[in-house]
């Protein structure tokens, strides 16, 4: 879930202000002249996969003629500068660090946050209230659902919330789900490994083992933080990164459970590009790229929170080379524990590697998926990394980590079926195997990669006009101009 950065060189006052990026904004510089168009503003976690699509979001409700306001904390912000000129960006003080993460874990580290941030977040949000002419000037506000402790604030200025939910709709489902599990039965169950493999009840295909439980924190602190992520509250509607063609019948079980309309506007990064990587990206793996014949490579990136052991990576290696295939591999710094980057791996892992693969820091993924050398994308099929790769046609391997990866994966298996689960230990000889099954031609791989290009045609179709997604986003937009948007 989130991003392992050195925190950055700011005030780290405990005083409940709110801290304007310093740079001008023409409703700063007219601040008595009547605005325009009406604001929207965002309250994203500060984590890249999140991060990523509600600035997409930003970008698209943008294009419909609103302003967009985003309010962040401290850690991992984004800048203006990252072609975001149009936004106003205002930070709300905070004293959680990159040590924080570090010692608290994921989860705790967002449970705190929602703890600490609640006062001055309302502080900060009732200044950017005195700055509008009207309280009908913002449209709503939208927060990501990690972002709960916001919704207080808006309850107590009375205005309209909506929940972002950058996971899909069967995700969502599948969290509201373990919030009313008894966590000691269920930590039980999960001990047997036929129950591990057995169905659970309701969610099908999804296995016990498929659940978005938690690697960075216990049970316990899963369910906990769910509970609190499913909670609508006040919300008047809640918004999907998704679209219908992938998953119908999760949305319309939302629909019927929430009792607030749900509105599934993705795939966002095809319908509203917008750059946000909190990482630099190295483009000279593109260069290496147009070396490759088409097809031929497997793409390699686990995210940006995986963590992966030296046997792991040299068992990669190892399987990756006598594929015989050629792989760009992203290896995020910090991803090797005790080690900045590759310096703790063995002489033979940089050997193996320099035979056939391209080692980056990190990557232009999106321009890395649409480049035609590339047959496949071994991922941890995070949320926005599947649609990313569905949306360009790419057929996958699916190695999840956590959380909803393990729910993305049952899907790219079973139900799209256009991924490979790569599941327990890793071999060169599992590893081997099923880069060929995926890239080398044959029958399997052919048909996956003919059902992934169906799905990227049905994907593109829904944000073009008149498409599902589309025609969500323009249902939601009008709703917006309703006088009792507030009581849906």
């Amino acid at each position: 879930m989130f991003l392992k950065l050195s925190y950055p060189q700011c005030i780290r006052s405990k005083v409940s202000i709110c801290l304007p990026e310093l740079l001008p904004f023409p409703h700063r510089r007219k601040m008595d002249e009547k605005q325009v168009k009406r604001r929207i503003v965002l309250v994203p976690v500060p984590a890249q996969g999140h991060v990523t699509p509600i600035m997409q979001l930003g970008k698209a409700l943008h294009s419909k003629g609103f302003s967009i306001t985003v309010i962040q904390t401290q850690y991992n912000r984004v800048s203006s500068s990252q072609d975001f000129s149009d936004f106003q960006f205002l930070t709300i003080p905070g004293t959680l660090t990159d040590s924080d993460l570090q010692s608290l874990g994921a989860l705790r580290f967002l449970m705190k946050l929602n703890q600490i941030c609640e006062a001055s977040f309302k502080h900060c949000f009732g200044q950017l209230l005195q700055e509008q002419v009207s309280r009908d000037d913002i449209a709503c506000v939208i927060y990501d659902e990690y972002m709960y402790f916001s919704a207080a604030a808006f309850k107590e200025f009375q205005l309209p919330s909506v929940i972002f939910s950058t996971t899909n709709a069967t995700a969502f489902v599948c969290r509201s789900v373990l919030s009313k599990v008894n966590a000691d039965k269920f930590l039980i169950d999960m001990k047997d490994p036929e129950v591990q493999n057995s169905l659970f009840p309701g969610l099908h295909p999804l296995r016990y083992k498929d659940l978005p439980t938690s690697a960075f924190g216990t049970l316990e602190d899963s369910i906990s933080l769910y509970s609190e992520a499913v909670n609508t509250r006040t919300a008047s509607a809640v918004i999907f990164n998704s679209a219908s063609c992938l998953e119908s019948s999760s949305l319309l079980r939302l629909q019927r459970e929430l009792q607030v309309p749900v509105y599934p506007i993705g795939p966002l990064h095809i319908a509203a590009s917008a750059p946000s990587s909190l990482l630099e990206e190295d483009r000279s793996c593109i260069e290496w790229l147009n070396k490759q014949e088409p097809t031929s490579v497997v793409y390699i990136s686990l995210g940006s929170l995986g963590l992966m052991e030296n046997k792991d990576m040299l068992e990669m290696a190892r399987g990756l080379s006598n594929s015989n295939q050629p792989f760009l591999w992203v290896i995020r710094p910090g991803s090797v524990p005790g080690s900045e980057w590759t310096e703790s791996l063995p002489e033979e892992f940089s050997k193996l590697v320099s035979e056939r693969g391209y080692i980056v820091k990190w990557a232009p993924q999106m321009e890395v998926l649409r480049h035609p050398a590339v047959g496949g994308f071994w991922s941890h099929c995070g949320w926005n990394s599947t649609l990313e790769s569905i949306g360009e046609g790419v057929p996958m391997i699916c190695r999840p980590i956590t959380g909803d990866q393990k729910v993305n994966a049952r899907y790219l298996e079973c139900v799209w079926r256009i991924g490979i689960r790569l599941e327990g230990e890793l071999e060169k000889e599992t590893v081997e195997r099923v880069v060929k099954r995926l890239i080398v031609l044959g029958e399997e791989g052919a048909d996956m990669r003919k059902r992934a290009i169906d799905l990227k045609e049905k994907l593109e179709a829904s944000v073009r006009s008149g498409g599902s997604s589309c025609s969500s986003l323009d249902n939601f937009v009008n709703s917006l101009k309703t006088k009792n948007f507030m009581q849906q």
